[in-house]
């Protein structure tokens, strides 16, 4: 089996250096600014609830907190990701993206449950019934949530590690509107069931968003194929490279939140074709399937290949 590796085309570093270099500068700065927000929210809202007496401010200024841990470890992730390649730790720390995306969606979870059981407990026992104070108090929550949530926006679609902060904020945002709904209905009816009805309802929809982020993030920390890659598709291609008779080996995996990595065995009866043909080759993965890593090792008889095709 006479195999050549070879990594990190041209194509692959001019591709990453703009796909990545400008991100992390603006991610912290929202990272910052909406830490720096939530606490101090979360100061005035746990003030008023002490002062007034609210135990739904209260509540709500826990799941505030709850937020700016979220938000933490996003940052966290995403610094870690940023640190060099060592002996031991040869992609960097690229992956921390993965585990703060995992932990976020588990984050959201425990707040949910706390949501809930808070809600259940309110059927039995309601509290006293909040006046207009309560609503304002949660309209500024709001404010701070949704312009958080509003930083983080942009890159949701592309970085599941942004999008577990853009989910723990905009989640937020629906909680502190429920609350201003439910304090002026009861103010308008003095029905208090009215505040746990909508506290549940928001948890459902919370809960809906938190599985999809909990079952992508998980899939990725079991090094699942990404989901904007179609496996079958990457195949075909390096498939239909001049020279290649059969492509087995194939393994595409995430190394972070945003970067996928592929190896691959390519068999090529006619020989070695050089290193322009892999320079092609990745380019071609670059370009097409947005895979930036790209390690291909071609053999030149089928000695030994006949090991599965994953």
């Amino acid at each position: 089996m006479s195999g050549h590796a070879h990594t990190h085309a041209h194509g692959h570093d001019h591709g990453h250096a703009h796909g990545h270099s400008h991100a992390p500068a603006r991610w912290d700065r929202a990272f910052a600014i909406g830490i720096a927000l939530n606490l101090a929210y979360v100061l005035v809202e746990g003030g008023a609830g002490l002062w007034i007496g609210s135990v739904a401010l209260l509540a709500d200024a826990g799941h505030n907190l709850s937020d700016v841990l979220g938000l933490a470890v996003a940052w966290g992730g995403a610094t870690l990701a940023r640190k060099r390649p060592s002996k031991r730790f040869t992609y960097g720390l690229k992956s921390s993206t993965i585990l703060a995306a995992l932990a976020n969606a588990l984050l959201l979870l425990v707040a949910l449950g706390a949501i809930v059981l808070e809600s259940v407990q309110r059927f039995w026992q309601p509290a006293a019934i909040p006046g207009l104070t309560v609503s304002a108090i949660a309209a500024i929550g709001i404010l701070v949530n949704t312009a958080t949530a509003l930083m983080f926006a942009r890159g949701r679609k592309g970085d599941v590690n942004i999008r577990g902060a853009y989910l723990h904020m905009a989640a937020d945002a629906a909680v502190s509107a429920g609350v201003v709904v439910a304090g002026i209905a009861i103010w308008a009816t003095g029905a208090g069931w009215i505040d746990p009805v909508v506290s549940l309802v928001i948890a459902a929809l919370i809960f809906w968003q938190t599985w999809g982020l909990l079952r992508e993030t998980t899939e990725m920390a079991l090094n699942a194929v990404p989901r904007g890659i179609d496996y079958d598709a990457v195949l075909a291609a390096l498939g239909e490279l001049p020279g290649v008779a059969r492509v087995h080996h194939l393994h595409i995996w995430p190394m972070s939140t945003t970067e996928p990595v592929l190896t691959a065995h390519l068999l090529m009866p006619a020989g070695h074709p050089g290193d322009a043909f892999l320079n092609e080759a990745q380019a071609m993965l670059h370009a097409r399937f947005a895979i930036g890593h790209a390690t291909l090792q071609v053999e030149t008889d089928g000695a030994g290949c006949g090991v599965g095709a994953g």
